[in-house]
C-alpha cells in the first residue's frame, strides 16, 4: 500500500470552505448541542459527511486506540451498515467537502472494513465494502497527536517527529472533543479570513451543533495573532502556527488524529 497523495483544492470545495471558515471561529451565532441533526427523508438514506448525524451505527469502542494507517477511499457510494452485510443504515459518499472521501479503517473482516466517519455523534463508526472493486486502499505514514491539556500538537511521519508545536485549543465551554479521528479535507477559503487554509477533521464540537452558520465541525487552522497559542480559547478548533499549518497541508487525507486530554 502506498501513501495517500493529498488533493490540490478544487473550487468546488469554495463554498464548504467559507462555510467552516465561519464554523471555525470567524462567525458569532452559536446554538447549544441537543444530539439533533439532517436526516435522510421520504426513506432515503442521509449521506455519512460533516452536516448529518447518523443512527443506529456502533460507536469507535476504542477512542485513543491505535491504527495502522490504512485508509480507503469509496470509488462510488457505498452502503454503510452496522455490522458486515447488515441492512444499510448511511451511504458513504465519494466526494467530502469538494475532495475525494478517505477513511481510516479501524477494523477489518474478509470483504468488509468498519471505518471511522465524518459524522454526528463523534467516533461513530461503519462497516463498508472491502472489495478493491468498491474502494480503493492506501496507507498513511504520517500521524497527529494533540494533548489538549498541554496545548501541543506533534506531527509524526513513519514514527519519526516532524515537528511539535504549541496551539490553541477550546476553551472550557467549547472544548476541543478528545478521541481518534482523521484529517476529512483541505480547503482554501475563496476569501481572505484568518486562515489560508483550514483542514477539517471527523469530529465535532460536543456543546454546539451549529457555529457561525457551519455544522460545528472541529478543525485545524492559523491564526494571525500568536498571542494566542497555548491558551484554551477556541470554540473547539485547534488554531496552530503556520509552519504547522504548512506542515499538516502536506498530510495525506484519512490521516489519523489522535486527541488526546
Amino acid at each position: 500500500m502506498t501513501p495517500v497523495r493529498r488533493i490540490t483544492v478544487a473550487a468546488t470545495a469554495a463554498s464548504a470552505a467559507a462555510v467552516l471558515a465561519a464554523g471555525c471561529g470567524g462567525g458569532e451565532k452559536t446554538t447549544t448541542a441537543s444530539g439533533a441533526g439532517p436526516q435522510g427523508g421520504g426513506g432515503k438514506l442521509p449521506e455519512a459527511t460533516t452536516y448529518t448525524t447518523l443512527k443506529g451505527l456502533p460507536q469507535d469502542q476504542e477512542p485513543f486506540g491505535k491504527t495502522d494507517g490504512t485508509v480507503v477511499r469509496p470509488k462510488a457510494p457505498l452502503p454503510v451498515s452496522a455490522q458486515p452485510g447488515g441492512p444499510a443504515l448511511a451511504t458513504l459518499p465519494d466526494k467530502q467537502l469538494g475532495g475525494p472521501t478517505w477513511v481510516p479503517v479501524v477494523e477489518s473482516k474478509p470483504g468488509w472494513n468498519r471505518v471511522l466517519l465524518p459524522s454526528r455523534p463523534n467516533r461513530v463508526t461503519g462497516w463498508i465494502p472491502g472489495a478493491a472493486d468498491k474502494v480503493e486502499t492506501a496507507r498513511s505514514t504520517h500521524a497527529v497527536k494533540v494533548d489538549v491539556s498541554d496545548r501541543l500538537l506533534t506531527l509524526t511521519e513513519s514514527g519519526r517527529k516532524v515537528g511539535s508545536w504549541t496551539v490553541a485549543v477550546g476553551e472550557a465551554k467549547t472544548p476541543t472533543p478528545t478521541g481518534r479521528t482523521f484529517l476529512m479535507a483541505l480547503l482554501a477559503p475563496p476569501k481572505a479570513t484568518y486562515s489560508p487554509l483550514i483542514l477539517p477533521v471527523g469530529a465535532h464540537s460536543d456543546t454546539l451543533d451549529t457555529f457561525g452558520g457551519g455544522p460545528g465541525t472541529v478543525a485545524f487552522h492559523g491564526w494571525p495573532k500568536k498571542d494566542v497559542f497555548g491558551k484554551a480559547v477556541t470554540h473547539g478548533c485547534v488554531r496552530v502556527p503556520a509552519d504547522a499549518l504548512t506542515r499538516l497541508s502536506k498530510a495525506p487525507l484519512g490521516t489519523p488524529v489522535e486527541i488526546v486530554d
